[in-house]
Order: structure tokens, then sequence, then C-alpha cells
């Protein structure tokens, strides 16, 4: 297997938490885009978004399949007509209903064409170094962060923290397990400083049956944490871990657009 070249960025999710009034101030470009709930275009400075690509670009990938909504044209023609990107090409795949992230990933089937790659968020930044260790190695992968390297250098909360995937990792290196949105007893078994997924992956091309056949979840959702557990349980699905160092920015709900301006200032987006 050789060095990925391609990343798929999920940005099909409702953002019912980008489009709720909290309270929070954002100037009239901001609210505008939160009340569309597609939270990667949040200007700030520029899209989100950008940034996102940017890092892709710096970490060395080639091609980006956004995967959005059908209703999400205004994307499609930022990307396209507006401001198309200069240093990665981008492609499109649309998930026709919002059914979860490893239907968003299935649907990115045909841009992948039997290649390995990349999968992450599009409300989410990763650190560069994070997006190209995983795009040189030579096998199916996957970056866990530390709870407390999160706490200490992201912009989340505690309590967010427990709405994320616990990982555990045998000793050979391998993701062993991932408990999606844990309970406060699975938390405290997993140790004072579990390590976490941000939903950063390296796929190969396996992922996809997975990623089709995982049961509907109650919110009736196909979630990728479950087809990557399902994949490891039952299909021998074998991803190697990444501790990685630092933090990830978040971009979830409208109280998260100054913390995140503030990180990512200086930070130049150049797609």
């Amino acid at each position: 297997m050789t060095a990925a070249r391609k990343a798929v960025v999920l940005a099909r999710g409702l953002g019912k938490r980008m489009r709720r009034e909290d309270g929070t101030a954002l100037d009239r470009a901001q609210s505008s885009v939160a009340e569309t709930g597609v939270k990667a275009m949040i200007p700030i400075g520029r899209p989100f978004l950008d940034y996102v690509l940017s890092a892709l670009a710096d970490a060395g990938y080639e091609e980006a399949c956004l995967v959005i909504g059908p209703e999400h044209g205004a994307v499609r023609d930022y990307y396209t007509g507006q401001s198309p990107p200069r240093r990665i090409r981008i492609a499109f795949a649309i998930q026709e209903r919002p059914q979860g992230t490893a239907d968003a990933v299935a649907s990115a089937e045909p841009f992948a064409a039997g290649e390995n790659f990349l999968v992450i968020n599009s409300d989410n930044y990763y650190p560069v170094g994070v997006l190209r260790e995983l795009r040189l190695l030579s096998e199916p992968a996957t970056a866990l962060f530390r709870r407390g390297a999160l706490l200490a250098e992201s912009n989340i909360e505690p309590e967010r923290i427990a709405s994320y995937a616990v990982c555990t990792v045998g000793p050979d290196g391998y993701l062993t397990g991932i408990l999606e949105k844990p309970d406060e007893a699975a938390l405290t078994a997993a140790g004072a400083d579990p390590l976490i997924s941000m939903n950063c992956w390296r796929f190969s091309p396996s992922i996809f049956g997975p990623c089709r056949s995982t049961p509907l979840s109650p919110r009736g959702e196909r979630e990728l944490p479950r087809a990557v557990h399902d994949a490891i349980t039952h299909q021998g699905l074998r991803l190697r871990v990444i501790r990685a160092p630092g933090g990830v920015l978040d971009l979830s709900r409208r109280a998260d657009v100054a913390s995140v301006a503030a990180r990512l200032r200086g930070v130049e987006a150049s797609p």
C-alpha cells in the first residue's frame, strides 16, 4: 500500500447545534451561514473549510472529496466558481439523506476508485503533522488524541469529551475497540487519560462494505465507529494507531466560533 493522495471530508451534517440560538453573538455573515447549518462554511476571515483544505494541502494530499447533501449547492458553487483551490483538487460526493458518518463515507467510494484515503470531519481542524503521518503510512490507521491534550490544547470542554468515542489499543499498536458516546462507567473504566477518536482515519477500500452493512443506530444513522468496530471484530480489519500530539479545534456550535477564530489567528488558509 502506497502513501495516500486522497482525502474525504465529511460535510453533510445537519448542523443542528450550529443553527440553535444560544445567546452567542455572531456577526451578520457568520449568523447567516450558521442558520443554514453548514458549519464548515462559517466565515473566520474566510470559510472554516478553507483552513481544513489548506491543512490537507500542507500535509501533501492532492485531492479532496467533499461529502455534501443535494441541498448544499452553495458549497459546490464556492469551490468550483467563486474560490477554487489552487493547491488541492476538489471533487464532490452526494449523500442523499443524512444517515450518518458511515453512510457518508460509503458515498465517496467512486472518488476513492480503489485507492486508500483519509477521512476527516469538515468542522474539525487537525494538526498538519498528524494528517501527514497518516498519509505516509503503508497501511490503514487512525489518529487518537489523549483526553488531557484535547482539554489543554483544543477548544473542547470536559462535558463534550463524553460525546466522543473512547478507544482501546493492543500491545501491538493496533486498534482493538471503539466505544461511541461512552457512559460514565465506561469513561471511568478507560482511565484518567483515555485515547479519544476525533474521526481521523486512513482507510483502504475494504471499509466500504462495513460502512454499508452496519445497522442503523437508534437515531436512524449508520455510524462510522460502529462500522469500524464490527470490521475489526468480525472481518479482521487492522488499524494502526497514531497517538497524536496536541489537540483538535471543533466548530460544532455557535459558542465555538470565537474560540476557534482566536486559535486560528495567524494561520494562513490557502487551499
